[in-house]
């Protein structure tokens, strides 16, 4: 088993699916901002760790730059950190510095992974990218419009990026796959104790995308498919 890159890794649904790859064999290393948690989770699991915080742009570099030297290349990166905007945050009702903070998190840092983890795996040929978007953040479907504009903008962002990346790195048929996965709403510190699903039911379809069977000739989506936006282990529109 290979190496597993895992940001948000210290609680929530970055926790459980870097509980889930370590349980097979991976080599995990965990990316957060919380150093007191993170170590924990960290031990826990057998992992190996770094704490950044992803807002900070130059430093969130400097930390993918360095796990990469530290550890070579990952076979799978499952982005798994962000943040919610504020509860007012309409596009008319939010200031520069909210936006900006959102912005960094959910899209800025996630640019940054990529362009500095994913590059040697397209590279290569092989591995695996799955990053965290959202349900608000599509352009079709219920609920896809109004209010928490930074957050959905941002999610929007992420889904863009997935799919460009895949058209760039050839869908699948050089050995890379890239995909963003809508969680659903879960009982995470961002959705609450009352959410329908629990963390590892939001992370069954990151699990399972850094883990399938992978070929282009195949028949299902499941089987061939890749720079999309699932949802419970299905193809959903952007």
């Amino acid at each position: 088993m290979g190496l597993v890159i895992v940001t948000g890794g210290s609680r929530g649904l970055g926790f459980e699916c870097a509980k889930e790859l370590a349980a097979i064999g991976h080599q995990i290393v965990l990316v957060a901002k919380d150093k007191a948690r993170l170590e924990e989770s960290a031990k826990h699991l057998g992992a190996a760790y770094r704490a950044v915080d992803l807002e900070d742009l130059d430093a969130a570099k400097r930390a993918f730059e360095e796990i990469l030297e530290s550890f070579g290349t990952p076979e799978i990166v499952i982005l798994a950190h962000g943040v919610m905007s504020a509860k007012m945050s309409k596009t008319l009702k939010t200031d520069n510095a909210e936006w900006r903070r959102v912005m960094a998190i959910n899209l800025d840092s996630v640019f940054s992974a990529l362009n500095i983890l994913a590059a040697p795996m397209a590279e290569a040929r092989s591995g695996r990218v799955v990053i965290f978007s959202a349900c608000l953040g599509r352009m079709s479907g219920p609920g896809n419009a109004g209010g928490l504009a930074p957050y959905r903008v941002s999610k929007a962002g992420v889904n863009a990026l997935v799919r460009n990346l895949a058209h760039e790195t050839g869908l699948g048929a050089r050995g890379f796959l890239v995909d963003a996965v809508c969680p659903n709403h879960s009982r995470t510190d961002m959705g609450g104790p009352d959410a329908p699903l629990s963390a590892a039911e939001g992370a069954r379809t990151a699990i399972w995308l850094a883990t399938r069977a992978f070929d282009v000739s195949g028949v299902s989506d499941q089987e061939k498919v890749t720079g999309v936006l699932w949802e419970e282990m299905k193809v959903v529109p952007w």
